[in-house]
């Protein structure tokens, strides 16, 4: 669930039973209905201008899940180390959790903004907004991600955005995810390693982040880091599954010695502060710079601190101060950048005078039958004409368990999934066997040079393309 994986264990089957409902029991979506530039689902076209179109939708609509419990294989499970659990199929996502990673860049577009910034405080403004987004994407997807076997990759190279991205699963118990993204401008390079500790609580399960986040502006000679907010996802007894991001996120801009404080607020007893995101940047010296607001679900503005501080009196004494929804017009008179901005109905309360630092995507139009995906994350499992050629042997794409579900094969999917996984137990005893350890292929372990922390750090040469010595996983 969320960004965060864990469910999946190495130490059960997969039986996927339930895959015999019948594709009349899926939700109303043609597979082959054709998009709108006259190709089916799952194939790409040149536009004229020689971009690349991404496909708008999935070959196949998701299952309902509708008929079964997460309760029914968690009260099994109570006591037990959350990374034990295996999860039916049919909670999952067809993605693996490498890519959801990858769904960090959908907003890349705010890092551009922050290599172009010749003022600090609008590049740590563009740089904590981008910190907002990167968990925007999980909203309402209570779908989890695959977990990825150990040696597994995933690479994304988007020259219309201006920047490519390779990702390894380094370690599995603990599992962790090691990822490398540079601008192909030589802009910018961001990396990281994700470890989440997954928590249960009878009604919720928790995933705490570990790991950091490193985001370096080479133009600027600037490198920022953070941690990501803690993810709970509710309900999982009874009722409708719900997700929230909580907790005190700290963006550091190790050159300047700025520091953007961001709180993540929890849902609270009335869910008066659902999804709101509150905090400030200040200098070395600890001065308020700027008050940053919003959700993470819709849109993050900034405002001076006095300001924010009047108008909170105002509010406190009663003032009439009213949810504003503005429209495209007031956003544009905001913002000259608003042209990139989908048109959304806000339900924050804005204050005159704010800044719009970011506002979410819209998502496509049948996005509740792909899983609730993004445009972004739609095109992330495309496995375009020609390219298992190029493409390392241990990328996700190549994955068959997530293929076959992308492609609504549920039950060979299932089976798939129980074979990898059997795969990966004999190879780990065969290694045991032979007292031989495993290695990674392109990330190594080392210290973060800005926190001084353990990290895992790229090691180079993915794009040359030598893949001769990758594991055979699949």
């Amino acid at each position: 669930y969320g960004f965060y994986t864990g469910f999946d264990s190495d130490n059960s089957s997969g039986d996927f039973s339930e895959a015999n409902h019948k594709v009349a029991e899926m939700l109303d979506l043609d597979p082959h209905q054709s998009t709108r530039n006259g190709k089916q689902n799952g194939e790409t076209e040149i536009q004229e201008n020689g971009i690349k179109r991404h496909r708008t939708s999935l070959p196949a609509p998701m299952f309902s899940r509708s008929d079964f419990s997460v309760w029914s294989i968690l009260k099994k499970c109570i006591g037990l180390e959350l990374s034990k659990i295996t999860m039916p199929i049919v909670f999952n996502e067809p993605l693996s959790f490498l890519q959801r990673i990858t769904e960090y860049m959908e907003h890349i577009y705010l890092i551009n903004k922050a290599c172009n910034h010749a003022d600090p405080l609008e590049r740590m403004q563009a740089v904590a907004a981008f910190a907002v987004s990167a968990v925007a994407s999980q909203w309402e997807r209570t779908g989890k991600p695959f977990n990825p076997l150990l040696g597994e990759t995933y690479e994304l190279t988007r020259e219309d955005l201006g920047f490519r991205f390779i990702s390894e699963q380094v370690s599995h118990h603990p599992p962790i995810s090691a990822f490398y993204s540079e601008g192909l401008n030589k802009d910018f390079i961001f990396h990281g390693s994700i470890y989440p500790k997954l928590k249960f609580w009878g009604k919720s399960i928790e995933a705490e982040p570990r790991g950091t986040i490193t985001l370096e502006l080479l133009k600027h000679n600037e490198a920022y880091t953070w941690t990501n907010p803690t993810c709970c996802v509710h309900n999982v007894i009874i009722g409708k599954l719900w997700l929230e991001q909580y907790g005190t996120v700290e963006i550091v801009n190790h050159s300047t010695g700025d520091k953007c404080v961001l709180n993540f607020k929890p849902c609270g007893l009335f869910g008066k502060e659902l999804h709101r995101v509150e905090g400030y940047i200040q200098d070395k010296n600890r001065k308020k710079l700027c008050v940053i607001y919003g959700k993470w679900t819709e849109c993050l503005w900034c405002t001076d601190p006095t300001t924010y501080e009047t108008y909170k009196k105002n509010e406190k004494r009663g003032g009439e101060q009213k949810k504003t929804k503005l429209s495209e017009d007031v956003i544009k008179s905001e913002n000259d950048e608003a042209d990139d901005m989908p048109e959304v109905q806000d339900t924050v309360q804005f204050i005159p005078g704010s800044k719009l630092l970011w506002r979410i995507n819209c998502r496509p139009p049948n996005s509740s039958q792909m899983y609730n995906f993004t445009s972004f994350a739609v095109s992330l499992n495309e496995l375009e004409k020609g390219m298992e050629a190029i493409l390392a042997p241990t990328d996700c794409r190549l994955r068959p368990d997530i293929r076959n579900m992308e492609n609504g094969n549920m039950d060979v999917a299932s089976k798939e999934k129980e074979r990898l996984e059997e795969k990966q137990r004999a190879a780990r005893k065969e290694r045991a066997k032979d007292e031989m350890e495993w290695h990674t292929r392109w990330f190594h372990q080392g210290t973060n040079p800005y926190t001084g922390t353990s990290d895992w750090l790229y090691s180079g040469g993915y794009f040359d393309r030598n893949f001769s010595d990758c594991p055979d996983i699949y």
